[in-house]
């Protein structure tokens, strides 16, 4: 339609229409770019980097072939090269554009480009949802490069018969085939989703599990230990007060001694009431709350009372303290030295009552905030008879001490003596996780394995294995002619 043969005034109409076209047009690919550009400043640094890698290893693997194997239309092939190195970033993005944008390439003189179309297309049809519209995509590319290859024998007089059957074989080969593969790795994507979805639903739940069985069983243990030790020890502690006014009356060298035994009984009851809160609670290597008999443990006035209370129970006992005010440590550290001296003087008055002691908490110079804490004691005298232990206070000291990163020995000394040390960080920054025993093995050789409390779940890889298996071993069935195409393809251009 010639414009300049119409009336002015549809003239002016039609060339407002082209106006408006051209804008809209533009508007579209500036919005396209301002897109890609948002897209691309937030995508990982990972994928942008990627992303370069593959542009500019499509860019040469279309450009550098030129250069030893010169083309009939050297300024086509070089601009379908460039060509094909804007659809890769555009399979991430635009599929879809992507996939209707390998109809081009299928009848252009570089045939080094067409080792990307495949990759292209596998790489965009498995984003597209739902696979018919990958199907659709793939089918419009087709038509394209049959379109093209017959408007091409339009232009350019020549085999065109030839030129259509093997541009059909191509499109088959290259487009439809590899279309096939990713729609089918494209259908294995929201069943891996799910799976892990369910595997983390299923590790939630065992985790909940595990701690509500934790709980249960602690507020059990918890109820037992109020019925039995609690009304025991409330006996003791009436019982120890009669005798404190009977012996205060009757033989008062002995006050001293009911005396502390109704106060030992009285802290053995605290202590009870504090392990029972603690086992109620949640988490047991939470801190301290302010105000709890706990939360003003292991400070020197604490660890001077359990020296003092060792002393009037017949133990020679020297403490010695030097960590300075500023230190400060954390609250669990601060239990952790009340524990270990509480354990050893313990130990001491049950395995050598009479042997010289000597208490020791200081500050561990040369290191980042540590506190080192130890009870030794000499041999005991030849006529004291210790009372037999089974060393499980020192098994949970140790376990204690290793959740807060610290180090824990207990031993006897050369000379006939015992001692407990451990060395604290004033400030853990957490705890460490806890070890997860090794999987089974196979090996005869190996021994036997442990594996204590509940099994942990299996992983999303082993979860989704038989599925990934099977959807790449299809892919790659289907893409193997399309390897053997383009290898012929490529031995053919070179023999030329």
């Amino acid at each position: 339609m010639d414009v300049r043969r119409l009336p002015p005034e549809r003239a002016r109409r039609a060339w407002t229409r082209v106006g408006i076209a051209l804008a809209h047009t533009a508007r579209s690919v500036r919005r396209e770019a301002t897109d890609g550009w948002s897209a691309a400043r937030r995508a990982p640094r990972r994928t942008v980097t990627t992303g370069t890698l593959a542009v500019v290893s499509a860019a040469a693997l279309g450009l550098i072939p030129l250069l030893l194997l010169p083309p009939e239309r050297p300024v086509l092939a070089v601009l379908e090269a460039l060509y094909a190195a804007c659809l890769i970033p555009l399979r991430r993005y635009r599929p879809v554009v992507a996939v209707l944008g390998t109809g081009p390439l299928l009848v252009g003189p570089n045939v080094w480009v067409l080792a990307l179309v495949p990759l292209i297309l596998v790489s965009a049809t498995r984003r597209i949802t739902p696979p018919r519209r990958a199907w659709l995509a793939a089918g419009v590319a087709c038509a394209v490069s049959v379109v093209l290859t017959a408007a091409g024998s339009l232009i350019v007089p020549g085999p065109w018969l030839t030129d259509t059957v093997g541009n059909a074989i191509s499109a088959v080969l290259l487009v439809l085939l590899p279309a096939l593969a990713g729609t089918l790795l494209g259908r294995r994507r929201p069943l891996v989703s799910l799976l892990r979805e369910r595997n983390a639903y299923l590790e939630q739940a065992r985790s909940l599990t595990a701690a509500a069985a934790r709980m249960e069983e602690r507020t059990r243990i918890a109820g037992e230990m109020h019925d039995l030790l609690g009304h025991r020890l409330s006996l003791i502690s009436v019982h120890a007060g009669a005798l404190e006014m009977a012996a205060a009356r009757q033989a008062p060298p002995l006050a001293g001694q009911a005396e502390l035994l109704r106060t030992t009984a009285g802290t053995a009851m605290e202590e009870l009431r504090d392990i029972l809160g603690l086992l109620r609670r949640e988490e047991v290597t939470s801190e301290p709350e302010a105000g709890r008999p706990e939360a003003g443990r292991g400070t020197h006035e604490d660890v001077a009372a359990l020296v003092a209370e060792s002393r009037r129970a017949g133990v020679d006992v020297e403490l010695i303290w030097s960590v300075p005010d500023t230190a400060d440590p954390s609250p669990r550290t601060r239990q952790s030295v009340h524990r270990v001296v509480r354990e050893g003087l313990t130990n001491v008055l049950k395995h050598a009552s009479g042997a010289p002691t000597r208490v020791e908490v200081v500050a561990v110079t040369g290191t980042a905030g540590e506190v080192e804490v130890s009870v030794t004691n000499t041999a005991p005298r030849s006529d004291r008879h210790p009372q037999p232990g089974n060393r499980s206070g020192l098994v949970g000291l140790e376990e204690r001490i290793t959740l807060l990163g610290g180090s824990f020995t207990a031993g006897p000394l050369r000379g006939g003596g015992f001692r407990v040390a451990a060395r604290l960080p004033s400030r853990p920054n957490g705890m460490p996780p806890l070890a997860v025993p090794p999987p089974p093995t196979n090996d005869p050789t190996a021994g036997p394995t442990t594996h204590t409390g509940t099994r942990p779940p299996l992983s999303t890889e082993v979860l989704t294995w038989p599925r990934v298996l099977g959807a790449g071993c299809a892919a790659a069935l289907v893409v193997l002619p399309t390897v053997a195409f383009l290898f012929l393809l490529l031995a053919m251009a070179v023999l030329r």
